[in-house]
C-alpha cells in the first residue's frame, strides 16, 4: 500500500495545482441592443420568461451583476429577479422572437 501526502501538496504554495482551473461561465450579451418594446403586454411576456430563466440559474446580463471573469464570484443580487429581468429587457439585453400570426383558415 502506497501512502501519499495530498494535504502537503495543497498547503505548499509552490506546488502545481492538482486540477486545472476551469473557465468561468459568462452570460451572452447581444452585439447590439434589441429594439425597445413598445407593447406593454409583450414586455411583460418577455420579462416574465427572463425572470423564469433567472430563477432556474441563468446568469444576469446586467454589468453590475455579472460574475468576476477571473474568480467566478457572483455579486449579491440587490434586486428581485423580476426587477432584474425587467431592467435587462429595458436595456435591450434580451433577444426575443415574436411568432408570426397565421392567417385564419376559411371554411368552404
Amino acid at each position: 500500500m502506497v501512502m501519499t501526502d495530498d494535504f502537503d501538496a495543497l498547503a505548499d504554495p509552490d506546488a502545481a495545482p492538482a486540477a486545472p482551473t476551469l473557465p468561468v461561465a459568462m452570460p451572452r450579451t447581444p452585439a447590439e441592443p434589441a429594439p425597445p418594446i413598445t407593447n406593454r403586454f409583450l414586455f411583460v411576456d418577455v420579462a416574465a420568461q427572463r425572470a423564469k430563466q433567472l430563477r432556474r440559474g441563468a446568469l444576469p446580463r446586467l454589468e453590475q451583476l455579472r460574475p468576476d471573469p477571473n474568480t467566478g464570484e457572483r455579486p449579491p443580487a440587490t434586486m428581485r429577479l423580476e426587477r432584474i429581468a425587467m431592467e435587462e429587457v429595458e436595456k435591450g439585453l434580451i433577444e426575443y422572437d415574436v411568432p408570426s400570426q397565421k392567417a385564419p383558415e376559411t371554411e368552404a
